[in-house]
């Protein structure tokens, strides 16, 4: 099937309270130009430099959403233009954000990375320390960032019955955190092998890449 079908196909099983982000990292512009003439304006990179030459190829109507996990000395690479970062997991992190949004007189929105997975190699922080950094005096004195929502990546395995236990910690930190914080709006889980389970639990945004544009060449 084509890119385009492949979206069409996908949107059809998406409620219109949930956010499509067309994961696109690896994929040359002709396949995001693709997306983006059936209608597809939100697409998700994983790395910042792939990500800015693509925005300065593709057209200025394109939100463009960092899923990778950021290093702090490349946020000045996309704070002129990125939408939403999702995966912000230390208060350091929020605090360079911060001072490169300002440096562009812009607010950048963001997601707090919540370790739901059991594998040590995802990223994420602790409910309690979500919890405080939200609180704390220090986050509130940050003034061109914006915490809005949370995001989460499950456990990498064919095990459904843990995904959703992933799933559903998430969205019950989500819902306890939201008691304090009421502009927390976005729950960002579930990617192309598991996005329906992922809405089931109560995502509102889900990453899809490989279902949409094809299996990634990693040698590109």
């Amino acid at each position: 099937m084509s890119i385009k079908d492949n979206l069409k196909n996908i949107k059809s099983r998406i409620p219109e309270n949930v956010t499509l982000v067309a994961v696109s990292k690896t994929k040359p512009v002709s396949d995001l130009m693709e997306a983006y003439n059936t209608g597809q304006r939100i697409f998700g990179e994983n790395k910042i430099q792939e990500m800015a030459d693509k925005h300065a190829e593709m057209p200025k109507d394109i939100e463009w959403h960092m899923i990778g996990h950021v290093q702090r000395n490349k946020v000045k690479y996309m704070a002129e233009f990125v939408s939403l970062i999702h995966g912000v997991d230390s208060f350091k992190l929020l605090r360079e954000i911060d001072k490169q949004a300002k440096n562009h007189n812009r607010t950048i929105d963001c997601l707090l990375q919540i370790k739901i997975a059991e594998e040590d190699s995802k990223f994420g922080m602790s409910v309690s320390d979500a919890s405080a950094l939200l609180q704390s005096n220090e986050f509130s004195e940050l003034k061109n960032i914006k915490v809005v929502g949370l995001m989460g990546m499950a456990t990498f395995t064919d095990n459904m019955n843990q995904v959703e236990k992933e799933f559903k910690f998430l969205n019950n930190t989500f819902s306890e955190l939201k008691n304090t914080n009421p502009e927390l709006k976005i729950k960002s889980m579930g990617m192309s092998g598991d996005y329906q389970l992922a809405i089931a639990c109560g995502s509102t945004m889900v990453r899809v890449g490989s279902s949409i544009f094809g299996v990634r060449n990693y040698n590109n």
